[in-house]
């Protein structure tokens, strides 16, 4: 029995709270965004239909806050409650919150999160499901006495990791017994403040895989199906940064057996909605079970760009409980793509977060690109949540068109007024490794140790500020200039360097 979805509150914000008002309208559905009091002015806020205020500008006091939340949809009369990804997205308890105040909840049934959000549980229904799994603890290390025993049968280097969350946090790679009980120690205290839960336990350590994830669909008429993978091997501190679909190294046999494994977890999990099962990929091209995500991933557009599929909209036929609108046969990617996310971060300084106001913001475009944007000029990065500006996606007949395309639109990219990451993904793109599709996970440290990450266009941006200053100095001194090629008067030079993309300079060295 379908149910009815008339407007759908969206907890969330930026660029992921964008785009899924996008999906609603196109779907004929209201939008309800819900915002802190440091995103009144956030433009998610301006492009819903409504808006409420739930709290201060903390994610705690606000977008983490499950019953204001709730009590907003029910003011708002929101049959649907979509979460995104972070925040709530993987929170059991909202979901179980949302299915008691007979709200809808986009994505898979609180049990099911429950289940496969606790990564030693996700790790035993992997197994159970026939997936192969890295050699590993399967219960927590809190509850082992000796953890050294542990840690031997299992031999180092090896992992530490959380069993609740993700992100990297609450993870600690060991070399040795030496540094073990100091890094368990560091890894329960981290995970505890991180995810209210410090449970950990241990994995063998594969050095320098590839990260390949499998994104499934299932509906609750029995249909669950893979639509292709993605690479996201290129990371810095454990989190993805680019991604690309298909995969370099994938071939269709091993595309099949991916997608069969991931299919098979689904089914025994009773999975609803989207979600992505993640792999890890050694040097032979074995696989090995990591982890679900059972939510919309950052990096699903890649997958939309080679599939041609709304995965947005189809989550919320699914949720009306419509079956699937495409079958397993009807899969057919087609091109390649890729995604840069674009943070507000300085690459130079190891990534560290750059927060501000964005004074100027210009997207790039052209035939193949997309651009799930959170910001526009004037927008402030603040320091309450993560940097994310922008996603560029951009998709070529082949991977080569696609490199070279991603390139050309990261030159035309304009943020000012914090550090980005658009130079960082420029040098990807221009990397040897990258082009022949030869990297791992450690491709970042291995590659640019030293963190010298190309600008792209930085000779026409030293001729920008060049021609910025002497025009600056000429309307002060009223003094016409004559260039080589004929007479240029000031507006001249306004002209030219407005054409290199720079509308002005608080400071040229």
């Amino acid at each position: 029995m379908n149910k009815t979805i008339r407007k759908i509150l969206i907890a969330n914000r930026g660029e992921i709270a964008i785009r899924i008002i996008r999906a609603c309208r196109d779907a004929g559905i209201k939008s309800v965004a819900v915002y802190s009091e440091i995103d009144r002015t956030a433009y998610h806020v301006r492009l819903a239909d409504e808006a409420y205020c739930i709290g201060a500008a903390t994610a705690r006091e606000s977008y983490l806050n499950q019953e204001r939340i709730i009590e907003v949809a029910r003011t708002a009369q929101a049959d649907a409650i979509h979460p995104g990804y972070g925040f709530l997205a993987e929170n059991a308890e909202f979901a179980g919150l949302c299915e008691k105040n007979k709200i809808i909840f986009i994505g898979p049934k609180s049990e099911t999160i429950a289940l496969l959000g606790d990564k030693l549980a996700a790790r035993r229904t992997a197994i159970k499901a026939g997936l192969p799994v890295v050699p590993g603890t399967d219960i927590d290390v809190q509850a082992t006495k000796d953890v050294t025993a542990s840690a031997k049968k299992i031999g180092y280097p090896l992992l530490v990791k959380a069993a609740a969350g993700g992100g990297g946090k609450g993870m600690r790679i060991v070399r040795s017994e030496q540094n073990l009980e100091e890094s368990v120690e560091s890894a329960i205290r981290e995970a505890g403040s991180a995810f209210g839960d410090g449970r950990v336990y241990f994995e063998k350590y594969l050095e320098n895989p590839r990260h390949i994830e499998i994104q499934i669909f299932a509906d609750s008429h029995g249909n669950a199906v893979y639509l292709g993978e993605r690479e996201c091997s290129i990371q810095r501190r454990h989190q993805k940064v680019i991604e690309e679909s298909p995969s370099p190294v994938v071939t269709p046999e091993m595309r099949r057996k991916m997608g069969t494994a991931a299919v098979n977890l689904a089914r025994e999990s009773k999975y609803l909605g989207a979600g992505t099962v993640e792999f890890l990929v050694d040097n032979k091209l074995n696989f090995y079970f990591l982890e679900v995500n059972t939510r919309l991933q950052v990096e699903h557009p890649v997958t939309e760009l080679v599939t041609g599929i709304d995965l947005a909209r189809e989550q919320i036929r699914v949720a009306r409980g419509e079956p699937l609108s495409f079958k397993q046969e009807d899969i057919r990617p087609r091109g390649h793509a890729i995604e840069c996310r674009i943070y507000a971060e300085d690459p130079h300084q190891d990534f560290i977060p750059s927060t501000g106001l964005i004074s100027d913001y210009r997207e790039p475009s052209g035939p193949g690109i997309r651009i799930d944007s959170g910001v526009v000029s004037g927008s402030e990065i603040s320091i309450y949540y993560d940097p994310i500006i922008a996603k560029m996606i951009v998709w070529g007949r082949t991977r080569e068109e696609a490199i070279k395309r991603t390139e050309r639109a990261l030159s035309e990219y304009r943020i000012s007024g914090v550090h980005t990451t658009i130079g960082f993904a420029c040098s990807i793109m221009r990397s040897e490794g990258f082009i022949e599709g030869n990297y791992s996970t450690g491709y970042i440290d291995q590659e640019f140790p030293d963190r010298n990450f190309e600008c792209p266009q930085s000779d026409q941006t030293k001729k920008a500020a060049f021609a910025a200053v002497l025009y600056d100095y000429l309307e002060r001194q009223k003094i016409s200039i004559t260039m080589k090629k004929g007479p240029e008067t000031r507006n001249g030079w306004t002209q030219y360097y407005r054409n290199q993309g720079v509308n002005r300079f608080n400071k040229v060295k």
